[in-house]
């Protein structure tokens, strides 16, 4: 697969990515369509490796998608896994405080998943931490809404 098109890869990993949501944005789901969204997710990540030129953003956010997908499929376990790698990928690049609170979120949704209220509750407080430095305002409001839907 890799002697394609180099843009075949970047084209596959966005069409995953953007399955993923449409199959997470549905809260009617089934058990197949839990596990479709799940190799899914793998996909839209293994293809966005492949892309020549990815960046250190790109796999944040692809280690931020399979963080939410476990969490929703309540495999805490793996959600949170993939949450520490978007935090450590994003701490380690210096990415832009929006990446690095989302990584946060990640694991506070993965620790509520798993019954840890108590490292859920620190979790999201570093995600505020991050949050207050968010500057671009609809990036803002978008990682505050998903911080106020973790109870």
């Amino acid at each position: 697969m890799d002697n394609q098109n180099p843009n075949t890869h970047k084209q596959f990993a966005m069409d995953c990515f953007n399955q993923v949501w449409d199959i997470l944005e549905n809260k009617q789901r089934t058990p197949q369509e839990e596990e479709d969204m799940i190799h899914m997710c793998h996909s839209s990540f293994w293809h966005w490796t492949r892309v020549e030129d990815h960046t250190q953003r790109n796999l944040s956010i692809g280690y931020w998608q399979l963080s939410r997908v476990y969490a929703v499929v309540r495999q805490g376990d793996q959600a949170l896994r993939y949450a520490k790698r978007c935090i450590t990928i994003g701490s380690s690049a210096s990415l832009e405080p929006f990446y690095i609170g989302y990584g946060y979120e990640a694991e506070a949704r993965a620790y509520l998943v798993l019954g840890d209220k108590e490292r859920a509750l620190a979790s999201k407080e570093s995600a505020g931490l991050y949050l207050d430095k968010v500057t671009e305002q609809e990036s803002r409001n978008m990682l505050a809404l998903d911080l106020d839907s973790l109870s």
